[in-house]
Order: structure tokens, then sequence, then C-alpha cells
């Protein structure tokens, strides 16, 4: 018996996305060329530089078609909540900027309320792709009949062509798009979707998340154009104003769902529409603890990923100028109290050096830059050790699950319902995979019964491998490997793992034993 067992109605799922697992049947009938990631990978440049693997999503593993025997898979681990994703430009592959709707302003020229009614919906409905409505609904369903919950995230990275050409904003360094995050317009457009797939979905929908880690697309996207996401331009006062953008668009979206989904699909649900944001939280540390500089990107590192979002969708500060201070003009009514729970994607540490940069200070007001150090967190050589000597992944990122802990001491201030939403390793032959799940979820326990943090489950990702992006196929992430060719899913050794802490709902001293056991042989 495991003294720090999780409570009874602990939930326990995997986590899937639409882009990464969708795609995939030799016919193409799933095919969805119409984000900006889809023309962001195909490009012959980004190929050519090494930016994106060459790996294309319509090879992938097929969810579209393949969703019931996936779902099975999941039921016969134990599993009870499975996450999923809704891809925008699926439900929406042209403008629908046609449809009018009414958008008020705060005194500081925000966009603090977006009126749509049902007719505006209406109107929605007969320029969307019902079929591929019909189908998200099928999908859902056979979750619901195998007696899953299930949590739908509106936003997963991707956005339409029509909202942003990431080619196009890239080759004029932001001058023409369609530009994205950066055009307050896809606020409204955004939320019109979200209104219309609430009230489309909602009679089958309880949990709702409405972004998937908005500050890493932000991040990636305009701070770091190595990581190869789009559109890949270094512009700090870009990912100011995206960023702004993108908590304005989660509390418009946050208001509709909660307008339009009135039905409870599950009477245990906490409501109509239980609505979160999914977040990356990533504790950071100093590389030299004595120098001020390190500290000082530790800070900034610390306020810009982990808490401006929160901060601004819980309890209403946006801080617009990114430093950390709190002015009084940053205090927006029209933001607070837009999250129900938090999801907390979890994967390492970050290790930071400040280094100092002039445009920075100029164009952002920041004193420092933080900088990943080497050989720490997601700074390591694949399959290595990192400088504190510990085994690190397929994508070189360093296995650290006391950080974990970390994280939901972050999300827990915010004082809310904590779902670990995402939590995995890129681990192709399966080497780490049984130990890091055993690691993480002893920390997990630790948090629930020592520190009495409010996490209610655990979602591992993923439960197939799928497509990583820029990384493409290289990274496997899965439970189960996926041939490619077949499509056949095939358990490796660690999907019997986690099905022994979910019939134990906690890691035993007998499953420890059985696991160093598997790492020995």
């Amino acid at each position: 018996m495991n003294e720090l067992s999780l409570p009874e109605n602990f939930k326990w799922g995997v986590s899937a996305s639409g882009f990464q697992f969708e795609m995939g049947d030799v016919e193409e009938k799933s095919l969805d060329p119409n984000t900006d990631w889809f023309k962001w990978v195909h490009d012959l440049n980004n190929i050519a530089e090494g930016l994106v693997s060459g790996d294309l999503p319509e090879h992938g593993v097929n969810y579209w078609f393949l969703y019931g025997i996936d779902h099975s898979l999941a039921k016969g681990l134990g599993l009870t909540v499975y996450r999923i994703g809704i891809e925008w430009s699926r439900i929406f592959p042209n403008s629908t900027s046609e449809v009018e709707v009414g958008v008020e302003r705060a005194p500081d020229g925000k966009i603090s309320k977006i009126d749509i009614d049902e007719k505006d919906l209406e109107k929605l409905d007969n320029i969307a792709n019902i079929d591929a409505v019909e189908h998200y609904r099928a999908i859902i369903r056979d979750l619901l009949e195998k007696e899953f919950e299930v949590i739908v995230c509106l936003n997963h990275f991707t956005l339409p062509l029509w909202i942003h050409d990431p080619i196009t904003a890239r080759n004029t360094k932001l001058r023409k798009g369609p530009l994205g995050w950066l055009d307050e317009k896809t606020i409204i457009e955004f939320t019109k979707y979200c209104a219309y797939i609430a009230w489309k979905l909602g009679d089958l929908v309880d949990w709702w998340a409405i972004f998937n880690e908005p500050i890493v697309v932000t991040e990636a996207g305009y701070t770091s154009p190595k990581q190869g996401f789009p559109p890949g331009v270094l512009d700090y006062k870009a990912f100011k104003t995206a960023s702004i953008n993108m908590v304005i668009a989660h509390a418009r979206a946050y208001d509709v769902v909660k307008k339009f989904d009135t039905i409870k699909q599950n009477e245990k649900a906490p409501s109509p529409a239980y609505v979160g944001l999914i977040h990356s939280v990533t504790p950071v540390f100093p590389l030299t603890e004595e120098k001020r500089d390190d500290k000082e990107a530790v800070k900034i590192l610390n306020h810009i990923h982990n808490r401006f979002f929160l901060e601004a969708v819980v309890n209403g500060w946006l801080d617009e100028n990114l430093n950390a201070v709190k002015e009084r003009d940053e205090n927006k009514s029209y933001l607070r109290n837009r999250v129900d729970w938090i999801g907390v994607n979890y994967y390492t540490r970050a290790v930071v050096r400040g280094i100092k940069s002039l445009i920075a200070k100029i164009v952002v007001g920041l004193p420092v830059i933080p900088v990943m150090a080497e050989n720490y967190g997601f700074s390591c050589k694949p399959n290595s050790t990192s400088e504190d000597g510990r085994p690190t992944s397929d994508f070189g990122w360093e296995i650290f699950p006391e950080g974990l802990l970390y994280a939901l001491k972050i999300a827990s201030e915010y004082g809310k319902p904590i779902l670990v939403t995402e939590n995995g390793i890129a681990d192709s032959k399966d080497r780490l995979r049984p130990k890091f799940l055993i690691e993480h979820i002893k920390v997990l326990e630790r948090a629930v019964n020592e520190e009495k943090i409010n996490v209610i489950g655990y979602l591992h990702w993923a439960l197939t491998d799928n497509y990583e992006w820029a990384q493409g196929f290289r990274m496997k992430f899965g439970l189960y490997f996926v041939n490619l060719l077949s499509k056949e899913r095939l358990p490796r050794p660690s999907a019997e793992v986690y099905k022994k802490i979910i019939e134990e709902n906690g890691v035993t001293p007998g499953l420890e034993v059985y696991v160093e056991h598997f790492i020995k042989r």
C-alpha cells in the first residue's frame, strides 16, 4: 500500500491535439492544408535551413479516422479523461469576417466585450464546414460512450491561413500578412469561432480549455527564431503585442463559451462550461547564484513565461510593459476572473544566464535577456547526461522530476483547481519513460498529500507517437509506438507501467521494484 496514494476521484488521462495527430490516411481525406503550421512545415526554405524536419503531417498517425482504436487503447489502460483539440481551420477554412458582431472597448482602447447572439451563430453555421463539426461530434460521442470525461482545447498553436500566413509575415518582416496574433482583428474572429463551437458542441462538452501554451506561441514565434515556430521573426515589440492580444482573446472567448454552453453533459461536472487555460509552467533557476544578471534573468523569465498570462486572466493584471511592477493603469476588470481551472504542462526546468541587450532594453524595457544555459533543462545533448549528471531524452531535455513540484506551487498561487495536462518524454527506445513516469507521479503525490496543492488529475503526453511540430516524427512521445506506414499501434513497456500506476492510484513500492528490474534488463 502507498501511504501517499492519490484521492479516489483523481483523474487519469492523456492529452492530444488536432494538427499533431489527425492527419495520415492514405487517401488524404483527413488532410487539413489550411493552417499556418501546414504551410510552415512545407516551406522549402525552412526545410533547407533545418528549421523544420522535412517530415510532413499528412503522413501522420491518422487519429481522424482511427480515433476509435485510440480511445479503446486508452480505455484498456484504465484512463478516465481524454483531452482533444479542435482545429479552427477545419471548422472555418475560409474567412468569417463577413459576419459582423458588436465590439465594445474599455477606456484604454482594448476590446472589453464582443457581442455575439444566436443570429450571428446561425450566419456562421451557413459558412462552417458542417462535415468537420459532425466529425468532431462523432469523436466526442465515441469518448462519452467509452465513459471518458472529455476536455476540448479550442486552440493548440495553429491558426487558419486566412488569419496567419507565416511565410508572407516572415518574408516581409511582419509588414504584410495576414499577421495572426499581431492583428487585433484575430481576437474578434477567434471569439466568433469559440462561440460557435460552444454552441455546436456544448451539449457534449463540460470541460473546455481556450488555449494550449499561448506564451509558447509568442515566445517561440517572435523571440526565438531558431526554435522553428512560425513566423520565426525576432521582434520583441511583436512578442509583446501578440502576447497581449492572446490574453484578451482568452478573456473574450471565456465569456462566449460560458454564454453559449449552458447544457451539462455530465451532472457531476462543476458547471455546463468549466473553462480553463492550459499553461506551460517551467521553474527557472540561475546558472550562477552569485551573479546579479543571472538572478535578474530568473525574475524576468519567471514573470513573463510563468506568470504574465495567469496574472491577467485570474487577477486582471495586464503587465503591458513587462516590468513585473503592478501599476494602477494595468488593472483590467475586463480580464479578471476569466479562468475556472489551470492546466499545467511540465517537461523540465530552465537554467538561465542574463545577457545585456540594448535592443531589448529600448524596445521592451528589459535590463537583461534570459538565455538558456547549455547542458541544463531544454538545452542538453540528446541521450546524454546534463551538467548535473541527469539523463536527457531524445529531444535533449533533462529529466528533472522535482521541477513538477515547483511548477505546481506556482500554479497553486492562483487559487484554482489544477490538472497536469501534459507531462512526458521523447524516448523512442522506452529506456527512460518507465522511471520518468514513476518519479513524476511520486512528486505529484507529494504535492497533493504533503504540500496540499489542489491537483485533481494527471494527463500524460501522449498515448501515441505523433507529429512533434518542427521536429516532425523524430520525437517519440507515445506510450504506443505507431508504424507510420501501416498505422498499427504497438504498446511500449511504459504503457503497462502507466496502467499499473492507475490501478494502484499512485506509485507503490512493488511498482518501483518492477520498474527497476525492467531498467536492468
